[in-house]
């Protein structure tokens, strides 16, 4: 919320008619960062201008077509030229932008195929004449340094019209990665390769067999990693040796996207590494890496802007990043959804961990405790993955709900109607929901589907790491077990699977056995008297814990494979 102080800061330095396009983006500090100081006027940042793009509704229509098995335009995705006529902003829009950067000295910008964003270099002395009202500062933590304001940024009113928002303004990197250690049971476990989650735990789990591995020519998939997350290729090479036995994989990556930081691998690029190649086995990977250590630098928004310049890109991207909602403007996270629509026309499946704190919590306003829906896992657009662990953490049994799979409703995106009827069977039939103080019951509801979460084996800087725990890891594996159909549909000459949501709920809708329904245990949530530490349950059908349930293979192949 902004201060006092900060408000008047902004009035005093944006005179005449000014805009502010993210007045509720929170633009306090995280934990973990310290001032280092202001920089000086001649230190470089960049900033990443969203231009506003035509079409957005037709855009958002489209995407509900080809992404409908019952329409007749499914699966007639766009190219990357096709999108780009369909939502590049109008010749005013990009005259205006580039002239009101040009009349501030501003000329080093580069732009995207959609032409919809342009990042730009320049001076902080020129980037707070451009945005009155920031003041540009050095933050550090152990790894990174970056330079932010705390103080909101305006526009001059007739910029407003042409502009969503500005990046590497205000937004740090997130530390909330869904991925943490444990200790079975609370303790430590003597353990052995037999003990705990590897690819043929959840090959033999999912009944994928020694000859579902991908062969077609035309498939990829991808894994995005941020935050200072590297994976080395000797680690790869080390964990197929000792877990890829059984079925055919790849031992190195098809393709790095981004530069490869030094030093030791980082657990969650390890982790998703080696778990969508072992479930997508066979299948060409890229990892787009996006360290974020530029002064001005958004990793997450970097990536956007790698997909909307690239005219092939891998059909399925998992990712385990994620923020607090309301931690985030209403305009940025409306405009990313449009990112993520320009993903699924073009036939690309975005998964998202659904996170690792269960429902969440936070204050609420008028006082209380509410639950804290995540971003992008909140999104109508994308497919989001909760957690599941064995019944019995050391037997193939069947799955129950993993305490931390996050999961509810969102505060700022409607229930999209391809999930309206689940969601309803759900809030009709469960008995003991929270109180509807702590959620909203008409927004986007999620996870969509879920995963084995817990306990997983992962090899790191040459070393194997068990108790590996969170829905970063059931991310990449339902990924790799998406690639997989996606290759049975390239040699069939089909098309991607793309967005998969509105097919996936009129499939289970339909009591399909393509997902085994998990139907025991809650997520975690307020510590406090109502809800004493619980969100959500399991039930039949879909929940908002692990949404449909975890993947049949022969069977989501079967109904998904034509």
């Amino acid at each position: 919320m902004r201060s006092l102080l900060a408000a008047l800061l902004f009035l005093f330095s944006c005179p005449g008619r000014c805009m502010y396009l993210e007045s509720d983006q929170n633009t306090s500090i995280p934990e973990g960062w310290i001032n280092a100081g202001r920089v000086a006027a001649s230190d470089q940042v960049q900033l990443t201008f969203a231009l506003k793009q035509r079409n957005v509704r037709e855009l958002r229509e489209l995407l509900g077509r080809v992404s409908d098995p019952d329409s007749s335009q499914y699966g007639k995705h766009l190219s990357l030229e096709q999108l780009s006529f369909l939502v590049q902003p109008s010749e005013l829009t990009q005259k205006v932008v580039r002239r009101w950067l040009e009349s501030h000295g501003v000329h080093d910008c580069q732009s995207v195929e959609t032409q919809d964003f342009l990042q730009c270099a320049m001076p902080a002395r020129v980037a707070e004449k451009l945005l009155p009202g920031c003041e540009f500062s050095r933050y550090v933590n152990r790894h990174q340094s970056l330079v932010r304001s705390p103080v909101p940024y305006g526009l001059p009113d007739e910029m407003s019209e042409h502009l969503d928002f500005v990046g590497g303004v205000h937004r740090f990197p997130d530390s909330k990665v869904a991925l943490r250690r444990t200790w079975a049971n609370g303790k430590k476990q003597k353990a052995e390769f037999h003990l705990g989650v590897s690819p043929s735990i959840l090959r033999q789990r999912y009944n994928l067999t020694a000859s579902d591995v991908g062969s077609s020519q035309n498939n990829s998939q991808a894994v995005a990693q941020f935050l200072e997350q590297f994976f080395h290729p000797a680690d790869l090479a080390e964990f197929m040796k000792l877990f890829g036995r059984g079925f055919k994989n790849l031992p190195e990556v098809e393709r790095v996207v981004g530069k490869q930081g030094g030093g030791k691998a980082g657990l969650e690029a390890s982790l998703d590494v080696e778990y969508i190649m072992s479930t997508g086995a066979n299948i060409p990977t890229w990892v787009f890496t996006n360290p974020g250590r530029h002064e001005s630098q958004e990793p997450f928004l970097q990536w956007l802007l790698l997909l909307s310049n690239m005219s092939a890109v891998p059909w399925v991207h998992t990712i385990s990043y994620g923020d607090d909602e309301d931690s985030l403007s209403q305009a940025y996270m409306q405009r990313i959804n449009v990112e993520f629509m320009k993903a699924g026309v073009r036939g690309v499946t975005l998964l998202f961990a659904s996170g690792d704190s269960g429902a969440g919590c936070m204050k609420a306003s008028k006082g209380g405790n509410t639950f804290r829906p995540s971003f992008p896992a909140s999104s109508p657009y994308v497919t989001t993955v909760g957690g599941t662990s064995f019944k019995n953490p050391f037997q193939v049994t069947y799955e129950v709900t993993d305490y931390i799979s996050g999961g509810g409703f969102s505060n700022v995106f409607e229930m999209p109607d391809y999930q309206v009827n689940a969601v309803n069977s759900y809030l009709k039939g469960m008995k003991a929901l929270p109180p509807k103080t702590y959620f909203n019951t008409s927004g986007r509801a999620y996870p969509d589907v879920a995963a084995l979460s817990d306990n997983y084996w992962v090899v790191t800087n040459r070393v194997p790491i068990p108790f590996v725990s969170g829905t970063s890891a059931s991310t990449p594996v339902f990924g790799g077990i998406l690639s997989l159909i996606n290759d049975h549909r390239f040699l069939k000459g089909l098309q991607s699977l793309g967005f998969l949501n509105p097919r996936l709920y009129k499939l289970q809708e339909s009591a399909s056995t393509a997902l085994f329904d998990v139907t025991e245990g809650c997520h975690l949530s307020c510590l406090d008297e109502q809800v004493q530490g619980q969100g959500f349950c399991a039930a039949p059908s879909w929940d908002p814990v692990t949404g449909w349930g975890t993947p049949n293979y022969p069977h989501l192949l079967t109904a998904l494979g034509d």
